[in-house]
This record gives structure tokens, sequence and C-alpha cells, in this order.
């Protein structure tokens, strides 16, 4: 799928009856969604059906800077840890025009380690549905992003999130 931060790739197959996704994979500086495609999943062929067409519209909208709530029905987390399935649930939770922080998630989930956090973020299956751009570093600086650091600042931008002249995010975006 085309975009104006360049290809995305949806990994989907019939699961148990159902469409679900399986990734979603974005282009960045330094590799295409196509060449990670491949490398996840060599034997993958090119398809869509009804259910992922509609998909890929509503994150071509959300692309465009459209306020766009995903549904998480058929997104495949058996995939993912206990753990990081719940660092996604929460991140899915943090509202447009807000951040959260690594250290927040983590303490909310009672696990005390951004890290750990970073980590699950930074293997989000499904970028742009769980909008992981939405977490930043305690320091209000980006961190990072599958998509690549300018797309995950055009998507705050896009969210009504403003920067400071050195970068970062002001604290009254923090979602609480």
């Amino acid at each position: 799928m085309p975009s104006r931060f360049g290809t995305l790739c949806i990994v989907w197959q019939v699961f148990s009856g159902q469409i679900k996704i399986r990734r979603i994979f974005l282009s960045n500086e330094q590799i295409r969604s196509a060449e990670r495609t491949k490398a996840w999943f060599p034997r993958v062929q090119k398809g869509s059906c009804a259910e992922v067409e509609q998909l890929a519209l509503e994150i071509r909208r959300f692309l465009m800077g459209e306020d766009v709530a995903f549904d998480l029905e058929m997104m495949m987390f058996e995939e993912c840890s206990a753990f990081q399935q719940a660092v996604l649930r929460t991140e899915h939770a943090v509202p447009r025009g807000k951040v959260n922080t690594y250290g927040r998630i983590a303490r909310h989930l009672g696990q005390g380690c951004p890290r750990s956090v970073g980590t699950a973020l930074a293997r989000n299956p499904f970028p742009i549905v769980i909008p992981c751009h939405r977490t930043i570093r305690a320091d209000g600086s980006l961190g990072g992003f599958q998509g690549g650091s300018a797309m995950k600042r055009t998507l705050l931008e896009f969210e009504g999130i403003t920067f400071t002249p050195d970068g970062t995010i002001t604290s009254e975006h923090v979602f609480s």
C-alpha cells in the first residue's frame, strides 16, 4: 500500500475462519516494508480481501492526518507475549493528541522497567493501528519508531502535538 511515508505492507491470513492481521510493516530510511515482509514471511503471496482493503483505507486516512479510531478485533495477538499484549493494549488506549512515556506505561502495568516497554513497542506488530508513535522518552524526546523519527514526529504533529525548539514534547501533552 503506497503512502506519503513510503510503502506499507499488511500481512494477513485466515485464522479459525476469520481474517487476522499478523503484521503491518512500515518503510523507513534503512529498509522498505516489502523487504522486511519478505524477510519475515518468505512465502508470502500478494492478495487482498474486503476486510484488509478497509483496514488499508483507514490507515491511509490516518496517514493523511485524519482522526481514525482503529478496532483491534482483526489483530492477531496470539504471537505476542502476555506482557507485550498488555503494553500494546495500554498504548492503544492513549488518545489522539496525547503521548505517554515508556516509564509511565511500565508503572501502570506494575513492571517498573521502561526498557521492557520500549522493547515491546519496538516489536509492535501493528504500528499505526496500535499508535506506538504516541510513546516518548521521559525527557520528552521522541524515542524510536519503526517508520523512523521523521514519520513519528509528523504523525504527532498531525495529532496536534507541539514541540519545543530543541525538539522535545511539552508535558501538557502527556496522557494521564
